[in-house]
């Protein structure tokens, strides 16, 4: 079997994961690992046996690695992964993008000029659960959709984020939004946030009008002390509840409620594997760079929101 040699920049909270499930799977050779502080490097280095830098560079100027995940703080995506790409690697950049639309437009450039594969990490549409609740969607089991409203809410991660909880929980949210009511433009995003105990907002609302009278509500904070994680979507003919962490879907209309059987699986080694497999078999991943831009748009539109006190458009 042809394995894709990869690396990781980034081996905090969550690029930890990526470097985790790339030594597990067959279709992979976890190379190396990068990070700004020495002791988690050499932990993660160590931990896989590969080799650890303090510099993202270094991957870079290696031959031998064909691609990479970046799981470093938002502020520093655009400027990696614009090197990342410059550098001929295939890059999967986690989520958000980049942290405004003038950075994720020179990335999607980028990855068209230097002919390479461009995935962003919205880890939630491998999720099985929403890979079951698209498939209920397309069938037409619910009608057509027409309502939507996720609440994704916890406790203060223990990190320090440099972004607020919109692009940092909420995109999640607005990108499978975004899938559901793909066929309808948007209208305009209205949002109220605020902070209690961070610079950046850590609860907000988010409000997102669709033509044709079809709406999105978003409830986001790092206030709640449990965490929940669900998204209700109401068709004209039914509902459907969708429980992202017990990967659970339950479908209701007129005459009946059912919850069918998902075959639960971990969404990050689904993505990961959807993006080493389309790089193998020469294929665009899907998110690409534009699902990341969209997603982007619409939290810049609600941030806006927060500052104006009134609904705001799209912007390019």
């Amino acid at each position: 079997m042809r394995k894709l040699s990869v690396g990781v920049i980034g081996c905090g909270s969550w690029g930890k994961n990526h470097a985790r499930v790339y030594s597990e799977l067959d279709c992979t050779h976890l190379k190396a690992v990068s990070d700004v502080d020495e002791h988690v490097a050499r932990a993660i280095g160590e931990k896989y046996g590969v080799d650890w830098y303090l510099n993202s560079d270094k991957i870079f100027e290696r031959s031998d690695i064909d691609a990479v995940s970046i799981c470093t703080p938002t502020v520093s995506h655009a400027d990696i992964t614009l090197d990342a790409l410059a550098a001929g690697k295939h890059t999967l950049v986690e989520k958000p993008m980049a942290n405004s639309i003038e950075e994720a437009n020179k990335i999607i450039a980028s990855a068209n000029r230097n002919h390479r594969y461009l995935m962003i990490g919205f880890v939630e549409r491998f999720n099985p659960a929403v890979t079951a609740a698209i498939n209920v969607i397309s069938s037409n089991e619910i009608g057509e959709v027409i309502l939507a409203h996720a609440r994704r809410v916890s406790r203060r991660p223990q990190r320090i984020g440099d972004v607020g909880i919109i692009k940092d929980l909420a995109i999640h949210d607005i990108d499978i939004i975004l899938q559901l009511f793909k066929k309808e433009p948007i209208q305009d995003v209205y949002a109220v946030a605020g902070s209690i105990a961070h610079k950046f907002e850590d609860y907000a609302n988010i409000n997102i009008r669709f033509t044709g009278n079809k709406n999105a509500f978003i409830e986001t904070n790092w206030l709640t002390p449990r965490k929940i994680r669900r998204l209700i979507v109401t068709g004209t003919e039914g509902t459907l509840n969708i429980e992202y962490i017990s990967q659970e879907i339950t479908v209701e209309d007129k005459q009946r409620s059912y919850t069918p059987f998902i075959d639960s699986s971990e969404p990050l080694r689904l993505e990961l594997e959807h993006f080493v497999n389309s790089i193998l078999n020469d294929k665009h991943p899907i998110p690409n760079g534009e699902d990341g831009l969209k997603a982007l748009q619409v939290c810049a539109a609600a941030l806006r929101s927060t500052r104006s006190h009134r609904p705001e458009k799209i912007e390019d």
